[in-house]
């Protein structure tokens, strides 16, 4: 009797397991619409001089804030919990919105990055802080910025440039903290993954797989 007990618990426990959390994850195929269709950056100047865009590519988007420095564990955190995992995927890239003037911030940020990270999907865009503030009230969500146009949350954009997220009255979630690397691990991953799933099954759908995502 022991014994099938223990077989029970090695073998059948588990299995039954697997199949009760993928079913769940399956099951939930659409991350809903925050926001839709939200502006690109126009011509705001970039770190690297380069075009920075949220057409065609999934897009992690934040606002770093002239603080930036002092509140750099935030982006180590992102860096480590979401970006090292799926940074090689080409159609997805990290943006963060920067004032004017923390250029020379960000540059010692990526530098400390770069030795240990692949930083190419890394893209940090300039303007002033009015055209910060402007820009974020368009974006019509809850969360505000603080006095230094930044905030520690991320958002996730899909290659239409719609902001997705959870809409239900007790889960609403239009952004993810990344002062706390929990909530990275578990609710960004999670929403992050129904993003990738999403666009696999469409794909897929339409005999157009690659190895993009």
């Amino acid at each position: 009797m022991k014994k099938n007990i223990v077989l029970f618990i090695l073998f059948v426990l588990p299995i039954v397991a697997y199949l009760f959390f993928a079913s769940g994850v399956n099951g939930f195929t659409k991350l809903p619409v925050i926001t839709p269709k939200i502006a690109d950056f126009g011509n705001w100047e970039s770190l690297n001089n380069e075009k920075v865009s949220l057409d065609n590519k999934i897009t992690i988007l934040g606002f770093a804030g002239s603080e930036v420095l002092k509140h750099r564990g935030n982006l180590f955190n992102l860096n480590e919990k979401i970006y090292q995992r799926y940074h090689t995927f080409k159609d997805l890239q990290f943006v963060m919105i920067c004032p004017l003037g923390t250029e020379d911030d960000i540059k010692k940020i990526m530098d400390a990055l770069d030795e240990f990270t692949d930083v190419s999907q890394w893209h940090f865009v300039f303007t002033t802080p009015d055209q910060i503030n402007r820009y974020y009230g368009e974006l019509k969500l809850v969360g505000k910025l603080d006095e230094y146009s930044g905030t520690s949350d991320v958002y996730i954009v899909d290659k239409q440039r719609n902001l997705r997220g959870r809409k239900e009255k007790k889960g609403y979630k239009e952004g993810y903290d990344t002062f706390h690397p929990a909530e990275l691990s578990n609710e960004m991953l999670d929403d992050f993954k129904v993003i990738l799933y999403e666009y696999r099954a469409a794909l897929k759908k339409n005999h157009n797989a690659t190895k993009k995502l």
